[in-house]
């Protein structure tokens, strides 16, 4: 991610609005590839295996829709004006967005924690996340006086996310044999094209001179993030403790109920908000969150891996 937005400082033009990579053509077929890719690779075995677990799935879809909107709306109260209309966009952004499907899963069996669980909690948040985030976006920018065309924007996200999820998950019995063993291949493309769209994101505010203001809104995002996740993990592992969850089923619940995807959040970004030049600063706290997500989740799964 660093060195695509340093190439976006470096050289605009190309994926600027209008420049030779026709941003405006290219970011909506690398949102549909993504989603395509995710649909290919998942397993709907694996997906039908955590179906049961009805109080998990409660915990990690609170957590997720209900409890980060909370967080974000009380941390924004608590910041006032400070952010500035577009970073106050973005940090609510983050809190609406879903769960992460892979380092979800992949921190879940690294703390020896319920899978299945972990599976199928993240693929119904990323399908949720297409109502119900845009939804959260609209009541709170409706407080402020912005307008988001809430039903546009869900046609626009089952067109361009849920259909091509399901189209891959159609060819999945013709090509899924070939998805496995190119399984990394795989990765690296669906990587690769959300660089390209994070580099594409920051061309045209770096070119509309948004980064004006300095370093502040990343010192603002860095700290909000810090806040966001360390609230999330905390409130997350006491509500499966309060449940009565058995461990496995409380780590699967940790970890599906702390993430948000950037995979699946700088797509909808794109395809909520446009090609506006201040996308960057919208994008930036889940920049931020998705590393820090990882680095935190990578040195709890060590933790929990161990036998009590």
């Amino acid at each position: 991610m660093g060195v695509a937005v340093a190439l976006a400082w470096l050289f605009p033009d190309a994926g600027a609005k209008g420049g030779a990579l026709h941003p405006e053509l290219i970011n909506k077929f690398g949102v549909s590839l993504i989603f395509f890719l995710h649909g290919l690779t998942l397993s709907f075995a694996a997906l039908l295996a955590g179906t049961r677990q009805w109080r998990v799935h409660l915990l990690v879809q609170g957590a997720t829709f209900v409890l980060f909107p909370l967080l974000g709306l009380l941390l924004l109260g608590l910041l006032g004006g400070l952010p500035g209309p577009e970073l106050h966009t973005g940090l609510f952004f983050l809190c609406a967005l879903p769960s992460t499907i892979s380092s979800s899963i992949a921190l879940t069996a690294a703390a020896r924690g319920n899978v299945a669980v972990a599976v199928f909690n993240a693929t119904l948040s990323s399908l949720l996340g297409v109502v119900l985030t845009p939804l959260w976006l609209s009541l709170a920018l409706g407080t402020t006086g912005q307008v988001l065309p809430f039903g546009s924007v869900v046609v626009d996200l089952l067109l361009w996310l849920v259909l091509p999820l399901i189209v891959g998950q159609a060819v999945r019995p013709v090509l899924g044999r070939f998805a496995a063993a190119h399984k990394s291949r795989i990765s690296v493309v669906d990587r690769l094209t959300i660089l390209l769209l994070v580099y594409t994101s920051f061309c045209d505010s770096v070119k509309g001179g948004v980064w004006s203001s300095g370093a502040m809104p990343l010192a603002i995002a860095g700290g909000a993030s810090v806040v966001l996740l360390a609230a999330s993990l905390g409130l997350t592992w006491l509500g499966g403790s309060a449940l009565g969850l058995a461990r496995a089923d409380r780590i699967a619940a940790l970890f599906c109920g702390s993430k948000k995807t950037l995979a699946s959040g700088v797509p909808m970004a794109r395809l909520i908000f446009g090609a506006q030049p201040h996308l960057a600063i919208i994008l930036l706290p889940i920049m931020i969150y998705h590393p820090l997500q990882l680095l935190v989740g990578g040195w709890l799964a060590g933790r929990l891996a161990r036998p009590e």
